[in-house]
Parts: structure tokens; sequence; C-alpha cells
């Protein structure tokens, strides 16, 4: 039977199961009549991964699943609205940073710059270090900005290896924090289950509201070729020929999206596939760098900006003329975005058919995404 990775598995189950537990769920109050306007929902995850010394593993997997992760949770929708995704990164347990912080680091604030997230994460290195799960998560809850919306998702997911008792702050002190923001724990334990309940992860999302997980961090996951996959590659190299930098950074954010392309091709093809298919959402949003995402937030981003920090094609051109040029990228980047959606539409129905031939019948990434259905409704997502 083909392997799936158990972390994908975990991230998704906490995503999916944890979320009608506390009173705080979707379940306790009542889900917005869209009928008419309503802002889009937030779907809020940090994620806090232990990185001393024996946890390269489970960042190779965080790595490798960081765009399915996306993904699955893109592809909802509450009330015919899609989500805003906002992802945070904070390192424990690493004894590069300083004692006096808890051996604890904010990567990344909660953001929907998903390049920046990614470039982050595959920054990030391992070294040996005390590891405090109940002072991360504290220091999280504390200083992230979380939605206020009762309806909105607010997760902290954690990966350790170690007790979950370690360090100054009380694992049940960091719950009552987070309960009183709404915002559930789920813990995913790197090893044994049972060792993993005898230290404690099962009590920190007990407490938290959430799920206890079991991974194993050494685990490779399983890749099912299909015939759509060169093809969806070659359409996401067409895509990245539609963004259009501007302003200070719109050259190096175009250099950092090509990085985090190979980033992702270096974790295996699953991996640059799910990237290519975040690519073509509408999570993936760039405006803040790229002329075309900025047009169709606000037509009227040319006055905004000097001509000198427009991108070249659009330098010297009337304003009629700029309009033309980004509207046919527009058009260009939606063609191309709807293939991709439509092979990797066709690329998961072969993936589903060869992995159903196995005789040991569904595969773990199935029943998951049963679970994901089921308790996405819960919470009014579609």
């Amino acid at each position: 039977m083909n392997r799936i990775s158990k972390l994908s598995i975990g991230l998704f189950a906490a995503l999916s199961m944890s979320t009608s537990i506390l009173p705080f769920s979707a379940n306790a109050h009542e889900i917005p009549d869209c009928s008419v306007n309503c802002a889009a929902p937030v779907i809020q995850i940090a994620l806090l991964l232990d990185t001393s010394n024996s946890m390269d593993g489970l960042i190779a997997q965080t790595k490798s699943q960081l765009w399915m992760l996306v993904n699955e949770l893109g592809e909802t929708q509450r009330s015919g609205i899609t989500p805003q995704i906002e992802l945070g990164l904070y390192e424990y347990g690493n004894s590069d940073i300083s004692v006096s912080q808890g051996y604890i680091r904010q990567v990344m604030s909660l953001t929907t710059d998903l390049d920046g997230v990614s470039e982050k994460l595959f920054a990030l290195k391992t070294n040996g270090g005390q590891e405090y799960a109940g002072q991360v998560i504290s220091t999280a809850v504390e200083d992230l900005e979380w939605s206020d919306d009762p309806a909105d998702m607010k997760l902290v997911i954690i990966a350790g290896n170690e007790p979950f008792t370690q360090g100054p702050v009380n694992f049940r002190t960091a719950c009552e924090q987070a309960r009183k923001k709404g915002v559930i724990i789920d813990t995913i334990h790197c090893g044994n289950e049972d060792t993993g309940i005898d230290t404690k992860w099962k009590a920190g999302a007990d407490c938290g509201g959430g799920i206890y997980m079991t991974i194993n961090q050494d685990e490779v996951a399983a890749f099912v070729p299909s015939p759509y996959d060169d093809d969806i590659l070659k359409l996401n190299q067409k895509l990245n020929e539609t963004y259009l930098g501007y302003g200070s950074k719109g050259a190096s954010n175009a250099a950092r999206q090509v990085m985090q392309d190979s980033n992702a091709a270096s974790m295996g093809i699953a991996s640059e596939i799910s990237r290519a298919k975040t690519k073509s959402s509408k999570q993936y949003d760039n405006s803040g760098w790229d002329i075309v995402d900025a047009y169709k937030s606000s037509p009227d981003k040319f006055s905004e900006i000097t001509e000198s920090e427009l991108p070249k094609e659009l330098q010297g051109k009337t304003d009629e003329e700029k309009k033309s040029f980004v509207e046919g990228k527009v058009k260009e980047r939606e063609d191309v975005s709807s293939k991709i959606a439509k092979l990797e539409k066709l690329r998961s129905e072969y993936v589903d058919a060869k992995r159903s031939e196995d005789t040991d019948g569904k595969t773990l990434e199935d029943v998951v995404v049963a679970a994901v259905r089921k308790q996405a409704a819960d919470l009014g997502f579609e």
C-alpha cells in the first residue's frame, strides 16, 4: 500500500476534527447569513515547530506538505465565499536562540504572504536546545493578531518530541490563554503514541480543545506519477511569465517566487505540483509587488506608482496602453490558471484511482478528506 505522509494527515486531521470540540466552535454560534454582503471568513494557523537536533525529519515533512495544506484549506467556502488563509510560524527548542527568550523565535507573524512563509520555512536549521511547549504556545497566543470574529477558524498546531511539561509556563496555563481568544491547540508528537500520552502531548490537545496525533517524522511520502504532471509544471512556468514586479521590492519578490518554486521542487514532484495548484488559486495574492494582482484589487493602482517604479513593460505608455497591457496579462493568467486547475483535477482523479487499486482498501488520505468535509460542514464551510 502506498505510504502517505503522516504529517499531512496530522495537519489536515487537526483542521477538520478539532474545531467542534470547544464551546467557541462554530456549533456554538450562528453562522453569518451572507445573502447580503459579508467579509471573507478567515482561517488562521500558527505552526509551532521543534527545531532541536532530532527534528530534521519534521522540518522536511513540513516543507513538503506546506502547499498541500494551503490547497486543502483553499478549497473550502462559507456561504459561497472563499476564506482568507493566514499562516504564522514559530520555532522552539533551538539553542541558537537565547535562553532568555525560552529558545523561542517568531519566524513569521500571521500573514497571507505564502511565498514569505515558504522562504522562512526553508531557511530553518536544527540545533539542540530545551523544548518549552507551554511557553511557545503562550507566546504565539499572546503575540499574534488573532481574529476577533468567533466564526473564524483559529488554530495552533504544535509538533515536537520532548515532554510537553518542560519549561517555566505550564501548558494548562497556555491552554487557558488560548481558550480566552478562541484559539484551538492541536498537538503532534513525533514518536510513539503511548510515549506521547505519557509525556502529556495528548493532555495538551485535550486541554486545548484540539486533537492529539503522532507521526513518524522520518517517514517519506510516496509519489504516484500521472500523465498530467509534466503539463502542469510547464504551465506553472507560463504562470510566472504573467507576473510583473513593481516598486522597490518588485524584482526581489519575483526572484523569491522562482526560488520558492525551486524549494518546492527540491521536496519532490508532489510538492512542486501542489505549489503550482496554490499559485493558480485565489489564495495566492501578490498585490504588494505584482502589478497584475494589484490592478485586479485596485484598477487605479497606476496613479499611485511613480513611472520609475512601474514594470519596464509599462514605462512610457499612456494610461490606456497600460490598462490594455495589464488586462491582457490578467486574461493570460486566468487562462493558464484555469488549465492548471483542470489538469490538477484530472491528476487527482487518476491518483485516487491508482491508490484504490491497493487491496488494503482506502488510503488514510481518503479518510482524512472525508473528515475534513464533515467537520468543515460543522463550521459552515462547504
